[in-house]
């Protein structure tokens, strides 16, 4: 199989801000042999839960939709909204955290859009039929785009490992019924040695799952979407994911997810591996960064520059006062697999691979 080409730059700067060097490696990586000419472009893109501060800044997608503005394209910065209690549940509420963290069209230049709708019923149905999903749900207006640019925040994850490309892809551009089908197989459960019963669970459950009795919660798996969000709001670390092969078959969904919005149109990837926190930026806070800031990476891969994000990640030393380095993480060949025992990253990136979307197998061009 032929080797996909991953683009890689630093974060250091000379004669260009990093906004500026993000547009010169998408240049470098082949951004301008798409035709973006009268073509609607989503930029898709993860706004930050509001409290969470490791997201990544307006000013990135403003350049970059500068940019696809200069070839002719029709940005809009997009994402669909949540199926957990939270400040992006809907789009009233979401649009507020958007335009209060810089993804606004005075910031922009270009219009926010939330893509599945006022309460994310607003969807398409695309056929893939793969192993998992035969008929996924995706938010209409990323459906309507003619072309699917992703820009990454590259972090961990409690059960997929880390997010990047297909994560933003696959997970973020599923409708409320779409997260719903990726998630269903991947439930959270409770530590009752660890338990004490606070409640802060329960209060953060928009599916009426949870409920605390006896001074611990118990979870009721018919209402349970497992969404994952008790997981991380838990102040005392008693829910976890559930059993390893739940998370490796949430992976596949969300490669399948990712193969559906990409089918048939072109699409163009940008991961910015820095700030990277343990867990998702769906939580409305963010633990501190787990390595030193790597820097960008472009391609025409989704799965590709996953991969190249890893391995580049996991060549990084850990940093002492984080939870990768209490747990030990230069003792192990795969940081995100110390954080997060249960997951395992290969799971998603292999199926995408087989599936047809990428190959794992990359060549790594650094730009300068």
């Amino acid at each position: 199989m032929k080797k996909s080409q991953v683009y890689f730059t630093d974060m250091r700067v000379h004669d260009e801000g990093l906004a500026e060097k993000l547009v010169s490696l998408a240049k470098r990586a082949g951004i301008e042999n798409i035709d973006f000419t009268g073509k609607f472009v989503a930029i898709k893109v993860h706004f930050g839960e509001m409290g969470n501060l490791s997201f990544l800044r307006a000013d990135y997608a403003r350049a970059l939709a500068g940019l696809i503005r200069s070839l002719g394209g029709k940005p809009f910065v997009t994402d669909c909204s949540t199926l957990y209690v939270g400040s992006r549940k809907n789009a009233l509420d979401h649009l507020d955290v958007a335009y209060a963290h810089g993804y606004n069209p005075l910031c922009l230049g270009c219009h926010t859009i939330i893509a599945d709708g006022l309460k994310g019923t607003d969807e398409t149905i695309i056929p893939i039929d793969c192993e998992y999903v035969k008929n996924a749900k995706i938010g209409r207006a990323i459906a309507d785009a003619d072309i699917v640019i992703s820009l990454n925040h590259f972090k961990g994850h409690e059960a997929t490992g880390f997010g990047g490309a297909l994560k933003n892809l696959g997970m973020g551009c599923g409708s409320s019924a779409g997260k719903a089908e990726m998630h269903e197989t991947e439930k959270p459960a409770v530590d009752r040695d660890i338990c004490v019963g606070c409640g802060v669970c329960e209060n953060n459950c928009a599916h009426d799952a949870i409920h605390v009795a006896d001074g611990s919660a118990h979870i009721n798996y018919e209402n349970c979407k497992g969404c994952g969000r008790c997981i991380g709001v838990c102040p005392q670390g008693a829910l976890h994911t559930g059993e390893a092969e739940g998370c490796a078959i949430l992976a596949r969904k969300i490669a399948e997810y990712s193969l559906a919005v990409c089918k048939g149109k072109p699409h163009f990837h940008l991961s910015l591996v820095i700030d990277v926190s343990p867990c998702c930026d769906c939580y409305s806070t963010n633990d501190a960064a787990i390595i030193p800031d790597v820097g960008m990476f472009a391609s025409f891969d989704p799965v590709a520059i996953d991969v190249a994000c890893a391995d580049m990640a996991n060549r990084q030393p850990a940093i002492a006062n984080s939870l990768l380095g209490e747990r030990g993480g230069d003792c192990h060949h795969d940081h995100f697999h110390a954080m997060h025992p249960v997951s395992d990253w290969r799971a998603g990136v292999k199926h995408a691979e087989e599936i047809g979307l990428g190959s794992t197998e990359y060549e790594l061009i650094t730009a300068e």
